[in-house]
């Protein structure tokens, strides 16, 4: 069967192409080399980066609760409830396994001084899948929090508390890696302890925390430190080996205090519960 093309649409094409070749002899090459170069440029901000972007995350208070459920929860000894907060600080990371960012988002976090962009071999190790990230993410919070509670009970035990047959758990969901032991081991000790520790007042802090009580340098404490700032901490607890990090980058309102160990940081906890906060060592430049 033959199909009769109409009259008039057989002229519309003919008009159609030359209105176009007009169109683009009218213009200089360098116009249609500067369009593609944009329509490229499009393209490569909307493809997957190759670097980390990371801001501040959010905190959690560990006297209080996450999902319904007590973020430190004891069995086998009497607790304590506490006026004020001890918080946890997190990164928000994207780039990394299972979380992709754009060459877009990258560029915009570059001007976006409460953020920091990295390459990825810089953060995570070449080839590590999604999977791979979060079990060793979770590892390491499991493991922390470990260390946290060895820590915590013995120092507990060292101010008179019968820690005999106290049983330990930690829930917060979305949290990963080893930089909230500190914060776990203190929040402990101040639900063990009827001493209202903090007085009132909300404190962040970060750092890992060994079995024996050592405080550990953490990544990211710059970020860290805006994200207590922004969720109403006055006070922050940070590791002395993150003190060169530390120094000409603590927010506004925001007061360091520098510690190393557990009981360093719970005597720090203690004194600003106190109102006797100024006179605690803060980072200084070497």
């Amino acid at each position: 069967m033959h199909l009769k093309r109409h009259p008039h649409a057989q002229g519309i094409f003919p008009r159609i192409g030359a209105r176009v070749r007009d169109y683009c002899t009218s213009r200089p090459r360098r116009y249609f080399i500067g369009s593609m170069a944009v329509l490229l440029s499009v393209v490569v901000l909307c493809l997957p980066s190759a670097y980390v972007v990371e801001g501040p995350g959010p905190t959690a208070d560990v006297l209080g609760t996450s999902d319904g459920k007590e973020i430190i929860a004891v069995s086998g000894a009497r607790t304590h409830a506490d006026k004020g907060k001890l918080l946890l600080v997190t990164v928000n990371a994207s780039g990394v396994p299972g979380y992709p960012v754009t060459n877009a988002q990258a560029v915009k976090a570059w001007l976006d001084p409460h953020e920091t962009v990295m390459p990825q071999e810089a953060v995570i190790p070449v080839g590590q899948t999604a999977e791979q990230y979060k079990q060793e993410s979770n590892q390491q919070m499991s493991s922390s929090q470990d260390s946290a509670t060895a820590a915590a009970l013995t120092y507990a035990k060292r101010l008179g508390v019968d820690t005999d047959g106290v049983t330990v758990t930690m829930h917060v969901d979305d949290i990963g890696g080893p930089s909230a032991g500190m914060m776990y081991a203190l929040g402990l000790i101040d639900k063990l302890t009827d001493a209202d520790e903090t007085g009132g007042l909300t404190i962040a802090g970060t750092g890992t925390m060994s079995k024996d009580g050592k405080v550990g340098a953490i990544g990211g404490i710059r970020l860290k430190m805006l994200g207590a700032k922004r969720d109403g901490a006055r006070w922050f607890l940070a590791p002395e080996s993150n003190c060169d990090e530390v120094v000409g980058h603590v927010p506004q309102g925001l007061r360091d205090v520098k510690v190393s160990t557990l009981d360093e940081a719970y005597r720090a906890l203690v004194a600003i519960g106190e109102g006797k906060g100024e006179s605690l060592p803060q980072c200084s430049a070497d």
